[in-house]
């Protein structure tokens, strides 16, 4: 089974930065492609980012440029860096990773728990 475990959420100030990891193990054959996704209070949860592991990218238009996510594939890690930080990006961030198994082979995906991002004012 597959677990992914985020870090390096918390408090920064508008217009500041932080950074994301997120790392899968278990047994798995290989990783796909892994995303960020976010949700605010009281919004329904979107996709922030996603990065497939030949490096292909796609980023939620109101992040492209502030957002930057890469991979670690030797170490099955995810990453997003977040720059120029707006109140309105405050949001439980949630990784995701589409895998395949060991034997027999299936395609599947898991969520980590999430880590909260807050951006005062």
């Amino acid at each position: 089974q597959v677990q992914l475990v985020e870090s390096g959420g918390g408090l920064v100030q508008d217009g500041g930065s932080l950074r994301l990891s997120c790392s899968a193990s278990g047994s798995m054959s290989r990783i796909n492609a892994m995303a960020w996704h976010r949700q605010a209070p009281g919004k329904q949860r979107e996709l922030v980012a996603a990065m497939s592991t030949d490096g292909g990218t796609n980023y939620a238009d109101s992040m492209k440029g502030r957002f930057t996510i890469s991979m670690d594939n030797s170490a099955n890690t995810v990453y997003l860096q977040m720059n120029s930080l707006k109140p309105e990006d405050t949001a439980v961030y949630y990784c995701n990773a589409a895998y395949i198994t060991i034997p027999p082979y299936r395609y599947l995906e898991v969520w980590g728990q999430g880590t909260l991002v807050t951006v005062s004012s």
